[in-house]
Formats: C-alpha cells, structure tokens, sequence
C-alpha cells in the first residue's frame, strides 16, 4: 500500500491549489446526490454523506450547493438519474486497480475508461477480476510530523483503530468501515491534521513499479481521477515517493 499511501496524501496537498477545482465540485456533488440517495439526508445518520459533506467544505465548496446536492439525491428536488457502478482492470506491470464511479451513462463512461487503460498499458477486465485482491476498510493518513507514534497509537486504538502502520514519514492508520468516523472524530478532537481519508479497498499485495511503468500507472491514475464520472480509485502500486512527486511537478 506504500506507494499508493503517498499518492494520495501528496494528492490531498495538491487539491487546495488545484486548477480543476471545478472538477473535484463535480465529483463530490455526484457523490453527496448518491450518498444522500441511499442513507438519507441526515448527516449524523448517514455516515458516507458526512465525508462526502466534509469533503466538500475542505475545497470551500459554497453551502448552497451542498444543501442543493442533499436535496436532489433525497428527492427533494429534481435531480439526476445517477447510478453507481464499478469497473476493475489491470495497469501497467499487473497492477490491479479498482474503480467506483456515478454516471447517468453507463456506455460513455465504460468506453473513456477503456480508453485511459488501453493509453497507459494497462486493460480493462471483466466484473470480478481483481475486487479479491482488495478489503474494505477505513483508512486515513497522518503525516509524521504531526504527531509522536505514542501519541498516535493511543489516540487511534483508543477510538477504536485495527492497526496503524510506518510508511516512511506517513502513518496509515486502518480501520473497519464502522470504525472510520470514530477514529476520525479522535484525531480531529486532538487537532492533528489528516492528510488522506476514505472509506478504501486496501489492496492485500502491492506491485512494485519504476522507472517507464510507474511513469504509466501514475499517468493513468491521474487521467482516472481527473474523470468527472469517478468517484473513487483504488489501485496495488507501490511507487517510491521521489518519483511520485517527479511526475506531479
């Protein structure tokens, strides 16, 4: 998961600057809409709909268009005819990657990520191909710098954390999926900053890439998240964090 780790706590970083903004909106409009679709429009009661709710306070999305999400995925407003779905392939080097995602057109969406795989090395498979090689569980990441692994380690299996791991300077910290919000709420109650949250299929082996491959993997993940229709992007590489940071500069 290393490689995987890093890249999403350098994307986290990235997104306060992000010239696509207008796109990150797009995605979490999409996901509050289905959030509030499926658990109601009650953040308290509704545990996916808060994190896609903080999600978008984080890139200072205006209230209105937060209530006006909520409001269409419960009906009470005309919204869209949003369905979720999942798609699973193979990257560059084998890497298996898992994807979620919320259209209103099911064909335009499969055919783009067909396209992004076949551009990048990689291959679109079948329902089923690599989802084994994944567990649901919460995940979040801490920066090292931000807090000492004693300190750390009470706070989280205090809240009720399964395991944290060292990954170079960054803490992963994993958790059953019932378990997020607590460990969540105990690290913002001690004000230590999360550099990357999600409700994640944690891959049980990662792949390890360089050099032409990882350039390839890296390219396709950004084209995958880039895409207004994906909502979340999963995938077993293991990258070192130089060459990460090469390819996003």
């Amino acid at each position: 998961m290393s490689g995987h780790s890093k890249w999403h706590s350098i994307k986290h970083k990235k997104a306060a600057t992000d010239a696509k903004r207008g796109k990150a909106f797009t995605g979490i409009i999409k996901e509050i809409t289905v959030a509030a679709r499926l658990g109601g429009g009650d953040i308290d009661f509704n545990p996916r709909l808060r994190l896609a709710v903080d999600k978008a306070k984080s890139v200072n999305m205006p209230k209105d268009n937060i209530e006006r999400a909520i409001k269409k995925g419960t009906g009470e407003l005309e919204g869209y005819n949003l369905e979720e779905v999942q798609y699973e392939g193979y990257g560059p080097g084998g890497v298996a990657v898992f994807i979620e995602a919320t259209t209103d057109n099911k064909n335009r969406t499969v055919g783009e990520i067909r396209h992004f795989f076949s551009k990048y090395g990689g291959n679109l498979g079948e329902s089923g191909s690599v989802n084994w090689l994944f567990d649901k569980k919460g995940y979040l990441v801490v920066e090292g710098d931000d807090v000492d692994e004693e300190t750390l380690l009470e706070i989280v299996l205090e809240a009720g954390a399964d395991d944290v791991n060292e990954d170079g300077t960054l803490w992963e910290i994993f958790t059953a999926p019932d378990a997020f919000q607590a460990v969540r709420d105990a690290l913002s109650a001690k004000s230590i900053p999360v550099a990357a949250e999600e409700i994640a299929m944690i891959p049980q082996t990662s792949v390890k890439l360089e050099g032409k491959q990882a350039k390839q993997m890296l390219k396709l993940m950004e084209a995958l998240e880039d895409h207004e229709d994906l909502t979340n992007v999963w995938a077993n590489f293991d990258i070192d964090e130089e060459e990460i940071v090469a390819a996003m500069s």
